[in-house]
């Protein structure tokens, strides 16, 4: 890159920023939808409980029409010649693979065992009866957090990755071979960690989430991708077809926030000291991976387009699939399903401020702007 990219490279990220009134305040509008989510699910508990219990094998038929319509306008953007490259060069998928399953999983024991099982157990002491068996709250909650330590983002990665002007051909090649390692290293490491023998995995609810929060949308993308740009052209994709699409994939995450807490917002309100103490655990949780994992893809020599999605992947989980798990394992009002609803309420504010730092941060690292004007309209013009 030649000596000026630097300056080039800071611009490009400002004005690619300049995003419109909705977007720019994205966090407000995913505070009030939690709170909108939390106050619906308080007025009318009979219609929250009904479209909860539209499910196959755990997973919400309602969540995964909202997360179709989120990540489908992000899938037919992605250029899939990017994603063929990246999977050429392994270097960032290698990297959140060490992450996921060999640092993520033991830091989130750590932290869980020093904050619940150790400097709050005074606040955690009380008990409840899991499948006859009296435990503590606090041992509870430290399931519930390695629940979600062992569940990479598999979906919503792909909307921190849009937000972030990262290579959406990378995080695409990410989420699809940690949605494989799952398959495979999510009960063993989940009956070690756990020291359940009896850990029963709820294995439809894994493949179902990824065939329907990945798989068909990127059917869907693919598919329609092909066919505009054949009958109708690139020119009318970017300035036709993509002008009216943008705004579904915000509206649908803000939607599917509504029903996420107006589904779990009972069990936040009725323990907001028990929601606090598990959150601070889990939100440091988050950022030290992320840290660990931006300064590796920095020390490492990975572009901004490849090191930003990569860190943004370990710092967040697949908290359905946690939910799920600690349903099934401990019960619906157990502390351990407590504990992965705060992975949610926590989650999407954390990741929105991480997306932000990484945007902030883009002109430390190489960059190759092209990976990401090929996937979003918006940063062509600051480029060119």
């Amino acid at each position: 890159m030649n000596s000026e990219s630097p300056q080039i490279n800071a611009k490009a990220v400002k004005a690619g920023s300049q995003l419109s009134f909705f977007e720019k305040y994205l966090t407000l509008w995913v505070v009030l939808c939690i709170l909108i989510g939390i106050a619906l699910g308080r007025t009318f508990p009979g219609v929250a409980q009904t479209l909860d219990a539209m499910s196959i094998y755990n997973v919400s038929l309602p969540i995964a029409i909202c997360l179709f319509f989120m990540m489908y306008p992000i899938m037919v953007k992605i250029d899939f010649s990017q994603a063929v490259k990246a999977a050429r060069t392994p270097k960032p998928v290698v990297l959140t693979l060490v992450i996921n399953w060999l640092v993520k999983p033991f830091t989130m024991v750590i932290f869980a065992q020093f904050f619940l099982g150790w400097l709050f157990q005074s606040w955690l002491s009380e008990t409840e009866v899991i499948r006859g068996v009296e435990v503590t709250l606090a041992n509870s909650y430290i399931a519930g957090a390695i629940l979600l330590g062992i569940a990479p983002c598999t979906a919503m990665v792909l909307m921190w990755g849009y937000l972030s002007y990262s290579n959406q051909g990378h995080t695409l090649v990410m989420v699809a071979v940690n949605s494989l390692a799952m398959l495979f290293l999510y009960a063993p490491l989940g009956k070690w960690l756990l020291s359940a023998n009896n850990l029963t995995v709820p294995w439809q609810t894994i493949v179902l989430s990824v065939l329907i929060y990945v798989g068909l949308p990127l059917a869907a993308g693919v598919f329609s991708r092909y066919w505009i740009f054949r009958y109708k052209g690139r020119r009318w994709f970017e300035e036709q077809f993509l002008h009216y699409l943008s705004p579904i994939a915000i509206a649908a995450l803000l939607l599917t926030l509504v029903l996420l807490f107006a589904f779990k917002g009972e069990l936040i309100v009725n323990n907001p000291l028990h929601i606090l103490l598990i959150a601070i655990p889990l939100f440091l949780q988050t950022n030290f991976i992320f840290l660990i994992t931006y300064v590796a893809g920095l020390k490492l020599g990975l572009d901004y387009e490849d090191a930003a999605p990569a860190a943004l992947i370990g710092a967040s989980n697949h908290f359905e699939v946690a939910i799920a798990t600690a349903v099934i394992l401990f019960g619906l009002n157990s502390g351990a399903a407590l504990a992965t609803v705060v992975g949610v309420l926590i989650e999407v504010p954390v990741m929105l401020m991480l997306v932000e730092f990484c945007k902030r941060t883009a002109n430390w690292f190489p960059r190759h702007p092209e990976k990401a004007t090929l996937l979003d309209p918006r940063c062509v013009s600051p480029y060119s």
